[in-house]
């Protein structure tokens, strides 16, 4: 559901500030490969200086827990300081300290009531506590502006459904309007309010005409088809999941959904009290915030929630993802543990913390985790898909392609959500030089494909085409299969590199050249597209380009193999005939991850 992230008033500058230094990935971390702090027990430093310095740099590292012990240390040097106790909030609440983050919430709103975040946080915590006009107190004070009104608005209306005033509640959702867009809000929640409130033909009313509206969002159309089986019409329940089925093939909410409403078993209500609501508005800022790039503001709103309601499934995975794209792991780990074990979504977290250990760098455990869960369900594809994945990323090429066997063989019948077992067996077959049977399976890929999946389909067409290319074979479908791939992601750099590195094999050097500056400029520090392009300088006599082009990949750490080749072509420049001394483009294909 699209929702505008809050914004603060007042104190926002610094609660930017604070959120910049101790929750934003320095730009060099991430291409560095950082690591994650051990968790050895820490030694706060002995002056204010040396914890604050600490803290500041355990937050640019995203090791927010670090972050909040120097904190900690740092405001007992100085109790008084406005700006490091903002900070120290900020980390606290980033980390889930709770406690810690509500004293701190305390101080900061007594010295400066206008700090918009910390009157939220103390909003949520009397909500929590079932003080509903204590939190509708601090929500109103919470900063004024287009987002922070609809913040407070939605859940102040939940308040006074705490408070039994349910006809107040829906008042106050009716003051949303002015934009479009509001509609939807006001519309899903006061059908969620209804139906807590036990009015369920006004809750159907409202929630259909939010369903109407927005038939896109996983959480929206969970929420009305269980109405829909709630109230025995099991059918149109099973029309709406199906809808969904068809949009996003086989996810683990719908699929239970679907096999609940098959049985006539109508699923429970899913947000029933004020506490679960306010933490449905905050999931919704979280989502929204997530996928507009800011993970920082999410993190909090994900915290609060999981605070009001511990067992929000969905807040739960999107957390854990948010804290495994920040490289933090373990702490990723830690949550997906917190999966309630009756949630459709808990196999989905425990293969996520397979591949967390993963990342860790932890192989041997991850393989492990990922196998104990293949004994313990053994018709388990997802967890299957993992494993072959984990194998596939440390190009263990023929371990993959047997563990993707013996998924694939647990299809019944191959659909459209399996295509991506075929297109990774199909990869991992490839390397192992078995080809006849790999262009099976990339094609069984496209033909599973389904058309509204063009991201997906550019990646099957990528490979797929240039594997041709490479071996020379069907040229003219090969090449209009990567012209494709580019059509559909017209900014993948990397496919673009695989375009001009079709035309290259074949010659034609013209065209070659186009599409590698084209990638070139989207992917300006891949060496593996610097080194395709210093070789069509190479051939088209741009030789002193073709020199700098080289040198540049191999400043930007190439795989040892490449490493070889490319300082072979700086020496001596390239040999005779058009595939001499070249280094294999890089695979685009990346594990993919289930959840919601």
């Amino acid at each position: 559901m699209a929702v505008v992230v809050l914004r603060m008033k007042n104190r926002g500058a610094l609660t930017a500030a604070a959120l910049a230094l101790l929750l934003a990935l320095p730009v060099g971390a991430a291409a560095q490969g950082a690591t994650p702090r051990p968790n050895e027990q820490l030694e706060p430093a002995e002056s204010l200086e040396g914890n604050y310095l600490a803290a500041i740099v355990a937050g640019a590292g995203r090791d927010l827990g670090a972050a909040s012990v120097f904190l900690r240390e740092a405001i007992k040097g100085d109790p008084q300081n406005n700006d490091l106790l903002e900070r120290a909030f900020v980390a606290f609440l980033a980390d889930g300290a709770m406690t810690d983050a509500f004293r701190a919430a305390d101080k900061l709103i007594q010295r400066d009531p206008s700090n918009g975040l910390a009157q939220l946080a103390i909003g949520i915590r009397a909500l929590k506590q079932k003080n509903y006009q204590t939190a509708r107190n601090h929500l109103q004070r919470g900063g004024r502006g287009r987002a922070a009104d609809i913040t407070a608005t939605l859940l102040s209306a939940w308040s006074y459904l705490g408070s039994g005033q349910t006809n107040r509640a829906i008042e106050t959702l009716e003051r949303l309007k002015g934009e479009a867009s509001y509609n939807l809000f006001r519309d899903y929640h006061a059908g969620l309010i209804l139906d807590a409130a036990g009015r369920k033909a006004d809750a159907e009313k409202r929630l259909k005409s939010a369903y109407d509206s927005e038939k896109t969002t996983l959480r929206l159309v969970d929420l009305w088809a269980r109405m829909q089986a709630r109230n025995g019409d099991f059918e149109a329940a099973a029309v709406t999941y199906g809808e969904f089925d068809r949009l996003l093939p086989n996810h683990p909410i719908i699929r239970d959904g679907l096999a609940k409403v098959a049985a006539k078993q109508a699923p429970p209500r899913q947000v029933g009290n004020a506490q679960q609501g306010a933490a449905e508005v905050l999931y919704g800022l979280a989502s929204a915030g997530n996928r507009q790039g800011d993970e920082a503001a999410a993190l909090l709103y994900l915290r609060l929630a999981l605070y009001l309601d511990p067992n929000h499934d969905l807040a739960i995975l999107t957390l854990g993802d948010i804290l495994e794209r920040a490289r933090q792991p373990e702490d990723a780990v830690a949550v997906y543990e917190k999966m309630p074990v009756t949630s459709p979504l808990r196999p989905n977290a425990e293969i996520q913390a397979g591949l967390a250990l993963e990342n860790l760098g932890r192989s041997e455990e991850a393989v492990k985790h990922l196998t104990g869960l293949i004994s313990e369900r053994p018709d388990d594809i997802d967890a299957l898909s993992a494993l072959g994945n984990v194998y596939r990323s440390r190009k263990m090429f023929q371990e993959a392609a047997d563990t993707y066997d013996k998924a694939i063989a647990k299809l019944a019948s191959p659909g459209r959500a399996n295509w991506d077992l075929f297109y990774f067996r199909g990869i991992a077959r490839e390397r192992i030089k078995r080809w006849p049977e790999a262009e099976a399976d990339l094609r069984k890929a496209l033909e599973l494909l389904p058309e509204p999946l063009g991201r997906e389909r550019a990646l099957v067409l990528n490979y797929l085409g240039y594997s041709l290319v490479d071996q020379h074979l069907k040229l003219d479908e090969a090449l209009d299969m990567l012209r494709r791939a580019v059509e559909l992601r017209p900014r993948d750099g990397y496919i673009i590199d695989s375009l001009g590195w079709a035309y290259y094999r074949l010659g034609r050097y013209t065209e070659a050249t186009r599409e590698l500056e084209r990638a070139m400029e989207l992917r300006p520090s891949d060496p593996v597209i610097n080194d395709h392009l210093g070789d069509v300088y190479w051939k088209t006599g741009r030789k002193l380009e073709a020199g700098f082009q080289w040198n540049h990949a191999r400043d930007l750490n190439p795989e040892p193999e490449d490493l070889v080749k490319i300082k072979r072509k700086i020496e001596r420049g390239m040999e005779d005939g058009p595939n001499a001394n070249v280094v294999e483009p890089k695979d685009p294909a990346e594990p993919k991850k289930d959840g919601g």
